[in-house]
C-alpha cells in the first residue's frame, strides 16, 4: 500500500503525479484542475485518481475536496499555484495581494488537511523577485503552518530530462527537513537520445496512433518505450508553405540568422525559427512548441516544428502516457507540465528522508 497519498492541486495533465507514482510508495488519490481537457488526459492515464474539474476558489469545490481528502487519508499535497503578484507593486500586500489568491488557496488546503509533506513548484523567478522578498513571505507562511522547508532551483536536465528547464521547488515537511534531491545523472540526455527514433514525419504527417517505424537506439528511448506497444501523438503541425520555405533555408541545427532580412519580419527574439541541436539538451518546452516561428522548437533537420510526442519525450513523459484533446489543448498540457523524471527524483528524496509508517 502507498505510504504517501497525494492531493494534486493545479494538476494539469498530470506530469507531477505521474512522475511521483514512478515510486511505488506514492499514489495520487485526488487531482484538481479547472481545465476539463487536461483533467480528461489525467483520468485516462491515472484512472485510480478521483479527478475533479473545478475552480479552487469555489466554496463547494473546496468542501468536496477537503471531505474527500480526509476520507481517503491524504497525507501529501503537490502543486504549482500560479503566482502573478510578485512584482514590486505587489510587495506591500505580499500573500494578501489579490493576484496571489491561488497561492493562498493552496496554503489553505495545507492548513485544513495538515499533510505530512507538501511540495510547491513554480517558476524560478519567484525566488528572485523583489530581491527575494516574496520568497521570504512564502517561507514565513510555511513556517507559521508548522512546517520545515528546503527550497531552491532545480534544473530538469540534472535528473535525466533532455531539457534545460529550471524550476523553483519548495519541499515542506511536518517532521524532519527534507532536502532537495541531488542530480541523478552524470551525463545529460540529449535531443538525439530523446527523439532520434522519431525523425521521419514531415509537416502535416503522422497519426494519433501508429506503429513504431524505427527501432530505439538509445537507453533513454528504450526507457520511454517500455511497456508501450504503439506510438501516440506523433503528429506534425501542418505548416503554411511560407513557413516550410523558411525552414528549408535554415541548415540543420541552425537558426534564423540564415533567413534574409525581409523574411524575418517583426520577430525580434533571437530564438524564433531556431532548430534544436541533436547533441545538446532542448531549451525549455513551452505551450506553443508546435509553431515553427515560436522559438527554438523546430526539428534539428526536418522542415517542421516538433510533434506532441517529441515534446512529451523532451519533457520525460514515457510513450505509455497518451494526451487527449485538440492540438492547442495538448500543447498546453505538455508545455505546462512538471517533467515526470524531475517529479520522480523529488518523490525518491522524500521517500528516503521521511520514514513514515505504512
Amino acid at each position: 500500500m502507498a505510504k504517501f497519498k497525494i492531493l494534486d492541486l493545479f494538476s494539469g495533465a498530470g506530469g507531477f503525479s505521474y512522475g511521483m507514482e514512478k515510486n511505488s510508495d506514492f499514489e495520487t488519490v485526488i487531482a484538481l484542475d479547472n481545465d476539463a481537457k487536461a483533467g480528461n488526459t489525467f483520468k485516462k492515464n491515472m484512472s485510480q485518481a478521483e479527478v475533479i474539474v473545478g475552480d479552487i476558489t469555489n466554496d463547494e469545490t473546496k468542501k468536496t475536496i477537503i471531505k474527500m481528502a480526509k476520507d481517503k487519508g491524504v497525507n501529501m499535497i503537490i502543486g504549482g499555484p500560479p503566482c502573478q503578484g510578485y512584482s514590486m507593486k505587489g510587495k506591500k500586500l505580499g500573500l494578501k495581494d489579490p493576484r496571489n489568491f491561488l497561492f493562498r488557496e493552496y496554503l489553505n488546503f495545507v492548513q485544513e488537511l495538515k499533510p505530512d509533506v507538501f511540495v510547491i513548484e513554480n517558476v524560478k523567478g519567484l525566488l528572485l523577485a523583489s530581491n527575494g522578498w516574496f520568497k521570504d513571505e512564502i517561507v514565513k507562511a510555511i513556517g507559521e503552518l508548522g512546517y520545515v522547508v528546503d527550497f531552491g532551483v532545480l534544473n530538469a536536465s540534472d535528473f535525466g530530462v533532455p531539457q534545460a528547464r529550471e524550476r523553483a521547488i519548495f519541499i515542506c515537511s511536518k517532521h524532519n527537513k527534507v532536502t532537495l534531491p541531488k542530480p541523478t545523472v552524470k551525463k545529460t540526455v540529449t535531443v538525439r537520445d530523446a527523439i532520434g527514433d522519431l525523425a521521419y514525419c514531415e509537416s502535416g504527417e503522422g497519426e494519433f496512433e501508429q506503429e513504431y517505424i524505427k527501432p530505439a537506439d538509445s537507453t533513454y528511448q528504450r526507457l520511454m518505450r517500455k511497456g508501450s506497444k504503439r506510438l501516440y501523438n506523433h503528429t506534425a503541425s501542418k505548416h503554411k508553405q511560407v513557413a516550410i520555405d523558411k525552414l528549408k533555408m535554415i541548415p540543420p541545427e541552425k537558426g534564423k540568422e540564415f533567413l534574409p532580412e525581409k523574411m524575418i519580419g517583426n520577430q525580434k527574439f533571437k530564438t524564433t525559427w531556431g532548430r534544436l541541436k541533436w547533441d545538446d539538451v532542448s531549451p525549455t518546452i513551452d505551450t506553443r512548441f508546435d509553431a515553427a516561428s515560436n522559438g527554438t522548437n523546430n526539428h534539428p533537420f526536418l522542415n517542421r516544428a516538433i510533434t506532441p510526442r517529441e515534446a512529451a519525450r523532451i519533457q520525460s513523459f514515457d510513450d505509455c502516457f497518451v494526451f487527449y484533446g485538440d492540438k492547442r489543448s495538448i500543447g498546453r498540457q505538455i508545455g505546462n507540465a512538471v517533467p515526470p523524471l524531475l517529479a520522480k527524483a523529488i518523490a525518491d528524496r522524500i521517500d528516503e528522508m521521511l520514514q513514515l509508517e505504512d
